[in-house]
């Protein structure tokens, strides 16, 4: 049997979606989490300096979205085929993007500039916001599955979700106007499997 461990921070992060898969897949695995201290006195020793790490049978493999992609094709939630699989691809890339836009909000949040958070959300995230989440809206209206691909929930639902629900964590009304992709969010936390994990998992703002 394959052992597996993934190593974090106590925070949902990058990480939280991998930690989804395994849950969604139903597949056991080593939840490691490290407080700050832990992970300065380990630092040197992981392959980038940087977790989220996962080992397998003794491999590490560094980077959060090699990481969740080689999961979600192991466990079968990166697309059934070659094509769902770039479009899960793209818009995991996408995701990143306004990942990238959103960076003077995000990380002014988590305390880590001296910027103002108020001013950052109107300068920065509403703008990449409303580029963003109608592109969602649009592929969201014609997927037979209510997910993103037609075959079903991936790795992207999950990432964009639970991005989602750090941003709404911070401002309650981040998706309001977008009734589609709020109805979306509720469809994938409410996932079997993946709600029991979210009702359990421990409450983090990010």
């Amino acid at each position: 049997m394959v052992h597996y461990k993934l190593t974090y921070f106590l925070s949902r992060g990058l990480a939280d979606v991998s930690r989804q898969l395994f849950h969604l897949a139903g597949v056991e695995f080593e939840d490691e989490r490290l407080n700050r201290d832990q992970f300065l006195e380990r630092k040197e020793s992981f392959p980038f300096k940087q977790v989220p790490v996962l080992t397998v049978d003794g491999l590490e493999i560094p980077q959060s979205m090699a990481i969740a992609r080689y999961l979600a094709t192991k466990f079968g939630f990166a697309g059934k085929t070659p094509e769902e699989s770039a479009l899960v691809d793209a818009f995991v890339d996408q995701f990143k993007d306004f990942y990238a836009e959103i960076h003077d909000y995000f990380y002014t949040m988590l305390g880590f500039t001296q910027l103002d958070g108020e001013e950052q959300k109107e300068k920065v995230l509403i703008p990449a916001r409303d580029k963003f989440l109608p592109l969602l809206a649009k592929f969201l209206a014609k997927s037979k599955s209510g997910f993103l691909v037609d075959s079903g929930i991936t790795f992207a639902d999950l990432i964009i979700v639970d991005d989602m629900t750090t941003l709404i964590n911070w401002w309650p009304q981040y998706a309001d106007g977008y009734p589609e992709i709020l109805a979306w969010r509720e469809r994938v936390m409410n996932y079997p499997k993946l709600k029991e994990y979210i009702e359990k998992r421990p409450v983090t703002m990010a």
